[in-house]
């Protein structure tokens, strides 16, 4: 797709290019932002390739201002995110508990995998079956 997107803005033009430059640049911005762990590093560079030929494409004043508004955009949408989940943390508690509770208990099996990893004669403590506790049909 940035390749795709890259080929559609040099065949396009400088004059053309314009209208659709803020459309152009989300994904590219998303890519160049992302936090994840298993981030492909080509994909990176492939999108700080085309933002370089987008700058030299339509010049540097009108590139800026369409990544500023990218940047606005996606920094407004993280803070309406993160205000509707608070909401919803007073709103739905039990939700809310819930989510706290998944999370902790990642973080738990995180913290056991990197003891392993790093220390492998030490294993870490697994919390026990309960499989008749699960059989049973208790409320």
């Amino acid at each position: 797709i940035f390749k795709f997107l890259g080929a559609i803005s040099v065949d396009l033009g400088q004059d053309r290019i314009k209208p659709y430059l803020p459309t152009i640049l989300t994904p590219l911005y998303r890519e160049l932002n992302s936090t994840y762990a298993e981030q492909d590093p080509t994909l990176k560079n492939l999108s700080q390739e085309i933002i370089e030929l987008l700058k030299k494409l339509v010049g540097l004043e009108a590139f800026s201002l369409a990544f500023s508004s990218v940047q606005k955009q996606a920094n407004q949408k993280r803070a309406m995110r993160k205000k509707q989940r608070a909401l919803q943390t007073v709103a739905n508690p039990d939700i809310a508990a819930r989510r706290k509770l998944k999370r902790h208990k990642n973080k738990a099996e995180t913290r056991k995998r990197k003891i392993e990893s790093l220390r492998p004669t030490c294993k870490a403590k697994r919390p026990r079956s309960h499989a008749l506790k699960d059989l049973a049909m208790v409320e």
